[in-house]
């Protein structure tokens, strides 16, 4: 039910907080709630490798459909609620939605079934799950190799920011996956014109399209393709400070997380996922792959730490720059080893200001952040101070 002011000029008058009008008010009735038997708890792995416990119930009529899933969000939540095998609960859909477990009968339980586990494997793929610190959800590690992940790994490695694939979209991706004629990332590579042309809604010249867009996706950059393979916590800019430092993709894959700390960006979270990431060995093999299938960039030495003038600071780029476009500073500054951020905080070194500065601007001088022009970021890029 919906409360509302009857009158437009009033409405006016209050105004809206964040989310919603003051001058209106919903209440919903109380969720529909019925009895029924956990039959037994499957964990389901998302596009993106979270593990999800979802208790399979006896079917039971709420809110208007028959409920046979719920979902138990996670281990902690599993555990708290003391949801087991054979239990006799009570479920709603939050919301009138969403069907979940809301309590547990314990005087109708029978013996003493086992306590719910997160399995420490995916039950996909066989990778292994892990949990890290301050999460409540365990996560797939075989991101490239996971079916449950295929379309989400493929999609994200044919992004523009990553390999670039033009033209390679859900709608074809979906197609590609669903028909069985992609599996893993190099199957991408390995794909010919009649298959392409055999799809719904593809014409010879769309498919041509596509194979020539894979065939210059194979010359790429060390930093596009780690960021493409979608190791957890590896942004763009983590991606580009590993290939600086390391200058090559095989000590990247080797190095210890006490060889990877030392990288600007990298701390104890990150290094673990790249490590674990890499000590799956259907990963490697996919990287292996792609080698294979032509995937090539250009490497070099490990850049030494006396070349990296900006090491361990943060820039952010505000208003237009006499002689260097954003994407130009952006480089310079992290070839430096510098960092460049979208938004200025007290971890900000310096904000570069250019014509027409903002709201990041402000909230410098705000913060009592330093204020450089492009003249001062060319001086410190050239080792000055």
């Amino acid at each position: 039910m919906v409360y509302k002011v009857n009158s437009l000029a009033l409405q006016r008058r209050m105004g809206f907080v964040t989310r919603e009008p003051r001058w209106a008010v919903a209440h919903k009735f109380p969720a529909q709630e019925q009895l029924t038997t956990v039959l037994g708890i499957d964990v389901q792995v998302g596009r993106t490798g979270k593990l999800t416990p979802v208790a399979k119930l006896a079917p039971v009529f709420v809110g208007g459909v028959t409920v046979t899933n719920a979902t138990l969000h996670n281990e902690d939540e599993a555990r708290r609620k003391d949801v087991r095998v054979g239990d006799t609960v009570i479920v709603r859909r939050a919301g009138d939605v969403i069907p979940e477990v809301v309590s547990v009968l314990l005087d109708k339980r029978v013996g003493d079934p086992d306590i719910f586990t997160m399995p420490r494997h995916c039950p996909v793929c066989g990778s292994a799950a892990v949990r890290e610190e301050g999460e409540a959800d365990y996560r797939c590690t075989g991101g490239l190799f996971c079916s449950a992940q295929r379309k989400q790994a493929i999609l994200h490695f044919a992004q523009r920011r990553a390999v670039e694939i033009e033209g390679l979209g859900d709608k074809l991706v979906d197609q590609l996956v669903d028909a069985g004629i992609i599996h893993t990332l190099p199957d991408l590579y390995r794909l010919g014109f009649a298959a392409l042309a055999s799809l719904a809604r593809m014409a010879d010249k769309s498919a041509q399209n596509i194979l020539d867009a894979l065939e210059k996706s194979k010359q790429t950059t060390l930093p596009r393709f780690l960021f493409g393979l979608g190791i957890r916590h590896v942004g763009e800019a983590t991606a580009k400070a590993l290939a600086r430092h390391f200058g090559k993709l095989d000590t990247i894959m080797d190095a210890s997380e006490d060889a990877l700390l030392v990288v600007a960006d990298v701390g104890p979270i990150v290094a673990k996922s790249i490590r674990t990431f890499f000590d799956q060995a259907h990963n490697r093999e996919v990287v292996e792959q792609l080698r294979a299938c032509g995937v090539s960039w250009l490497e070099s030495e490990p850049a030494p730490v006396a070349a990296q003038p900006l090491s361990g600071q943060t820039f952010v780029l505000t208003g237009t720059l006499p002689t260097l476009g954003r994407e130009e500073a952006k480089a310079l500054i992290e070839a430096s080893g510098g960092k460049v951020a979208g938004s200025v905080s007290k971890k900000t070194s310096y904000v570069v200001a250019g014509a027409e500065a903002g709201s990041k601007l402000d909230k410098a001088q705000e913060l009592g952040v330093a204020v450089i022009n492009e003249a001062q970021l060319r001086e410190m890029l050239d080792g000055g101070t």
